[in-house]
């Protein structure tokens, strides 16, 4: 359930007691181990870990006025749910997550970046705070950077244009020819490749 509340202190203070106690328990956990670069603060409306604009000036790409989220913490109607922004987005981060988790006994409930359970004693709070503390700010800005670039963005989101250096590469690469062979000279074809007949 998206909260109203603009600060985390409200925000806890809106929760029924039990939801509290094990949205703190999990908080203290994710604080603990938190790069001292994160900030905490409200986002979505739920409780937010990011990477803020005076460390990473061009925020999150889809909406720059916000910082660059890397985890999150929220009440939902059924269920407690910590977000991992970092898991999610490297496949070798969740597959360590996946394992750790199992070899805690705990069940995993986790859709994309989701991780749900109803109490604080269902999670493994250990590999949530282990999760957190392989994310400093400077590594999970790269990995965002990598994962933007890998769809031909830039660290700001936009589509990356084409380079001077690319084009005089692509002025370098051989053209195809569309000219006919002259007169009594056969074309060159590449090999494997028979001429067609006209």
């Amino acid at each position: 359930m998206k909260s109203k509340a603009t600060t985390v202190r409200d925000y806890l203070a809106s929760l029924p007691e039990d939801r509290r106690k094990g949205i703190e328990a999990v908080r203290k956990v994710i604080r603990a181990n938190l790069d001292k670069q994160y900030e905490e603060g409200m986002l979505y409306g739920m409780i937010g870990y990011a990477v803020p604009h005076r460390v990473w000036p061009s925020g999150y790409h889809c909406d720059p006025s916000k910082p660059l989220m890397m985890a999150a913490l929220a009440s939902q109607k059924n269920c407690l749910t910590v977000y991992l922004m970092s898991v999610y987005g490297d496949k070798a981060e969740r597959a360590w997550f996946q394992k750790a988790w199992a070899k805690s006994g705990k069940k995993l409930d986790m859709g994309g970046a989701c991780v749900r359970f109803r109490t604080a004693g269902e999670a493994a709070l250990d590999v949530i705070g282990e999760a957190i503390r392989r994310t400093p700010a400077k590594a999970y800005v790269e990995s965002y950077v990598r994962t933007l670039a890998s769809t031909g963005r830039g660290p700001d989101g936009k589509k990356l244009k084409a380079t001077a250096a690319g084009k005089r590469e692509a002025a370098k690469s051989p053209a195809k020819s569309t000219a006919r062979p002259a007169a009594g000279k056969k074309a060159k074809r590449a090999p494997g490749k028979t001429a067609r007949k006209s």
